[in-house]
């Protein structure tokens, strides 16, 4: 499978970049996709756009029912219909790119034509144009290190699907040449997609609107565009499908990525988690990532829970992504001459080194007005931390503790379960 292959490879090139000590990588893995796999930011999205495109004004009870019965469908769907949750999820990812063309086009088709809706219901395209300068643009911001790190993790939250093609490289027939290739040309198309719809949003609609409307700026600008009727009832409903059709597709790939991690033996009840018994699906990792995806949608009060999400999704990954990128200077330090059909451009490695630095560094400087805050400004930084030491524990505990205390030490055995799956069983060798 694809996740197997995308989990594969990341804990064995960690743990071949660092063997000691041993299992630490896969378990910090493991950590970082238990405890930090979860699709509660795009449940929030489907909820938000819902409430929008039907006139409601939801309560904070009423948000959390919608988002967590939207992921409590999607768990038994996938859990129960194997065929049939990958034929929607496959239709819906087909919408989702639809969609994102039309919002990119927006504003080209706005600028260039002249059509929008009556003016009742938009804000016609020259008013915003008329008052836009390249001053006024930039009134009010807050460059603070905090503030510019936190927009970052939600930048790279956005192309966060490019990792996907390191999910199906054993699958396809060129892996070096679609690196090459495929990489860049999905990194440039979806560049261009982004900006076309960002432009969208500053032509139509005014700037305050923009830093006042949250995650509904894209229901604002259909509104705006299409009027009251299709801008504001079927696009929003067409964003809220298309979040629903991501979290399906995320939701899938998390769970056989957990399963997974159960068959190479760093989670408990192993037998149970890596089995595809009774409907042949991922049904114990769909329990493992529906937990953690559930109680960040259902315990946290709604606010700012959306960027907290992101944040703290995106603080730990520049951890990973530190190490993999230091690895990899590792091993071309240590093994000058092993062959490479693909091989990094070394400034660029250097980049990415600092990158990470700065941003897992920044968020711990206080902004200005730090004082006024109603939470702490580092709170998202010192979870991701604390859920990396949680995997640190973790690897202590069931790798060094136990074993000290039980006289045994952990070795590798090869079992194959009732129903055919392949798995790896860490049992105790005693010293005799």
């Amino acid at each position: 499978m694809s996740a197997k292959n995308a989990l594969l490879f990341a804990q064995v090139y960690l743990e071949y970049t660092y063997p000691r000590p041993r299992f630490l990588a896969s378990s910090l893995i493991t950590a970082q996709v238990v405890l930090l796999g979860f699709t509660a930011s795009n449940c929030i999205i489907f909820s938000k756009y819902t409430y929008f495109a039907l006139g409601i004004e939801p309560t904070e009870i009423q948000h959390k029912v919608l988002a967590v019965g939207l992921l409590t469908a999607i768990t038994v769907v996938h859990g129960c219909f194997l065929k049939s949750g990958i034929l929607v999820q496959n239709v819906l990812g087909w919408g989702k790119i639809f969609l994102i063309t039309v919002m990119s086009l927006t504003g080209v088709w706005v600028v260039f034509l002249g059509l929008y809706g009556d003016d009742d219901n938009i804000h016609p395209v020259s008013r915003v144009a008329s008052s836009w300068s390249w001053d006024s643009t930039w009134e009010g911001s807050n460059w603070s290190w905090s503030l510019l790190s936190s927009a970052l993790f939600k930048v790279y939250y956005s192309y966060a699907g490019l990792s996907n093609v390191n999910n199906v490289l054993s699958e396809v027939h060129d892996p070096v040449g679609i690196v090459k290739t495929v990489c860049p040309t999905a990194l440039v198309t979806a560049g261009g997609l982004y900006f076309l719809a960002n432009l969208s949003y500053f032509l139509v609609i005014p700037l305050e609107e923009i830093k006042n409307s949250g995650e509904l700026v894209g229901a604002l600008l259909f509104e705006r565009v299409f009027g009251a009727h299709v801008g504001k009832i079927f696009f929003p409903l067409a964003i809220a499908i298309s979040a629903a059709g991501n979290v399906m597709v995320v939701t899938f790939g998390l769970a056989r990525v957990n399963q997974e991690i159960a068959r190479q033996g760093f989670l408990p009840w192993q037998k149970v988690l890596s089995s595809s018994r009774p409907f042949g699906t991922p049904l114990g990792g769909l329990i493992v990532h529906y937990i953690p995806s559930m109680l960040v949608l259902a315990l946290p009060p709604q606010g700012d829970v959306y960027n907290f999400i992101l944040d703290l999704e995106g603080y730990p990954g520049q951890m990973f992504a530190l190490a993999l990128t230091v690895g990899l200077l590792i091993v071309r330090h240590r093994e000058p001459h092993l062959p490479r059909p693909f091989k990094a451009w070394l400034p660029a490695v250097w980049l990415r080194v600092v990158v990470c630095l700065v941003l897992l560094v920044a968020p711990f400087i206080p902004p200005e007005n730090w004082r006024d805050l109603d939470y702490f400004y580092a709170t998202y930084p010192l979870v991701g931390i604390a859920i990396v030491l949680s995997g640190v524990l973790y690897w202590y505990v069931w790798t060094v503790l136990l074993p000290r205390w039980g006289g045994y030490q952990l070795e590798e055995e090869k079992q194959i379960l009732a129903d055919g799956t392949s798995i790896i069983k860490l049992v105790h060798s005693y010293n005799k």
